[in-house]
């Protein structure tokens, strides 16, 4: 399977930035985690952007940071977890590399997002958070390949990750 990019996608708090940071690693690629991408940009937090400019300007910002990335070789890139929502940017990530899907549990995204003391703008209540994970799914399902995550380490992640899109290097 050729993959100039690999794009992992998912729910906010699914370990993109770490299983990323470490594929990255493994393969000897570069690393890119889109969210850092914006806010080193634009000069400030997301949180920041979302309440003083709102969802439209950041994924606006979003969308363009994807471009930027997707014009790199060698690279892993930890999407947002809103960004694969968007058509435009699943056939951004389609058209010049692979997705992959790190499906977690949502008591174990809940637990992670309430416990790792990152600003996440979106992050509201359980029941919110339910609600925007299964409003969420059916474009994360669109993946072209799904990796569960529940009960896995970031390092055995991210081999499993390379088995699948890089057989040849496992």
């Amino acid at each position: 399977m050729k993959a100039p990019i690999v794009y992992l996608v998912g729910f906010m708090g699914t370990g993109k930035s770490a299983v990323g940071a470490r594929l990255a690693e493994l393969l000897g690629w570069n690393f890119i985690d889109l969210d850092e991408a914006i806010e080193s940009r634009a000069g400030t937090t997301i949180t920041q952007i979302f309440s003083l400019q709102g969802e439209a300007c950041f994924r606006a910002l979003e969308r363009e940071e994807l471009w930027r990335a997707s014009e790199q070789r060698h690279t892993v890139v930890a999407v947002g977890g809103g960004a694969f929502c968007s058509s435009e940017n699943q056939e951004i990530i389609t058209v010049t590399g692979i997705s992959v899907w790190l499906d977690v549990p949502m008591d174990l995204i809940i637990a992670r997002c309430s416990s790792d003391g990152n600003e996440r703008p979106l992050f509201a209540t359980i029941q919110e958070m339910a609600e925007l994970m299964e409003l969420r799914r059916p474009f994360y399902e669109k993946a072209q390949l799904r990796v569960e995550v529940a009960g896995t380490g970031v390092d055995a992640l991210a081999r499993r990750i390379m088995e699948e899109v890089f057989p040849e290097k496992a």
